[in-house]
C-alpha cells in the first residue's frame, strides 16, 4: 500500500451518510477487502447512525491500477453520547471516485487533514490548569 499526502491527486475527504456505509461494507465483504468491520452488524453495534467523514489514506495497486483505497473513517460510536471513533476501511475505486469531496479549497483541506491526524494519533478531552 501507498500513502496519500495532502496534496497527492487521490487525496479527498468526504462525508456520507450511515447508508452509503453499510453500503461500503457490503462491497469490502464482497471484495475481501481486508480494512472492514466483520460484518454489516459489528458496524452497527459501533458506529451512529449519522454523518461520516472518510480521509483517504492509502491506496492498494495491483497490476498496474488501483485496487482500493484505504480511508480513515469518523464516526459518533453508537454506545456513547458524544464519543466518536476512528477505523479504517477500504473502498472500491468506482465508489471512492463517487463521493462527494469537502475538501476542494487548500485551506479547508489543511485544516481538514489536521483534524483526522489529531483524531487518529487520540483526542482527550483535557482541564486547562
Amino acid at each position: 500500500m501507498t500513502m496519500i499526502s495532502s496534496a497527492d491527486p487521490d487525496f479527498r475527504i468526504c462525508r456520507i451518510d450511515f447508508d452509503t456505509l453499510v453500503e461500503i461494507q457490503l462491497d469490502a465483504e464482497r471484495q475481501g477487502f481486508s480494512a472492514r468491520w466483520t460484518s454489516v452488524s459489528a458496524l452497527r453495534g459501533q458506529v451512529e447512525d449519522d454523518s461520516v467523514f472518510l480521509q483517504s489514506l492509502m491506496r492498494e495497486e495491483r497490476e498496474g491500477s488501483v485496487r482500493a483505497y484505504r480511508c480513515l473513517a469518523i464516526f459518533s460510536a453508537s454506545n456513547s453520547e458524544d464519543a466518536g471513533g476512528v477505523a479504517t476501511v477500504d473502498l472500491d475505486p468506482m465508489r471512492f471516485t463517487s463521493l462527494e469531496r469537502l475538501d476542494r479549497d487548500s485551506d479547508v483541506r489543511k485544516a481538514l487533514y489536521r483534524l483526522f491526524s489529531m483524531a487518529s494519533g487520540g483526542i482527550s478531552t483535557m482541564s486547562k490548569r
